[in-house]
């Protein structure tokens, strides 16, 4: 196993969690050998320093802290290589109100602020769009304002 791989994966497993996707996507910008990476990868897994379950956890948790919306964050996972069972499963155990997220998100950027004209809503439904809410809990946010 190269030596020099590992340190560099460590070293970027040591900031934040990664992907599997992610660090064999950075270890290739390094220009090392594909297969000494897998090799490396392989022994990561095996150690328990890099999961995709954990790093799932980690974004979902960051991105739900941030005001984004169920699927912002099934988008950026998928795109990060994480399995589509994983991302499913991820889902199913969470117990969030999604349209209490929704009104949390919408509160915090348009508090108290009436809404004057066709063109403001739509301005405050693309934000909740682009934050990964539902239509429905977007009008469902709107409904009470």
């Amino acid at each position: 196993m190269n030596k020099e791989i590992l340190h560099s994966a460590v070293n970027l497993l040591a900031r934040r969690e990664h992907s599997e996707k992610e660090l064999v996507n950075k270890l290739k910008s390094k220009e090392f050998e594909p297969a000494e990476i897998s090799v490396v990868i392989e022994h990561l897994i095996e150690k328990d320093y890099l999961s995709d379950q954990r790093f799932a956890d980690s974004v979902f948790r960051y991105r739900l802290s941030r005001g984004f919306g169920w699927r912002y964050i099934q988008n950026e996972l998928q795109q990060k290589g994480v399995s589509a069972a994983l991302i499913k499963e991820l889902g199913q155990e969470q117990d969030i109100d999604w349209y209490h997220q929704a009104e949390l998100a919408y509160n915090k950027r348009f508090a108290l602020k009436e809404i004057k004209d066709q063109k403001d809503k739509a301005k405050r439904i693309r934000f909740l769009q682009y934050r990964g809410f539902s239509i429905d809990e977007i009008m469902a946010v709107l409904q009470t304002d």
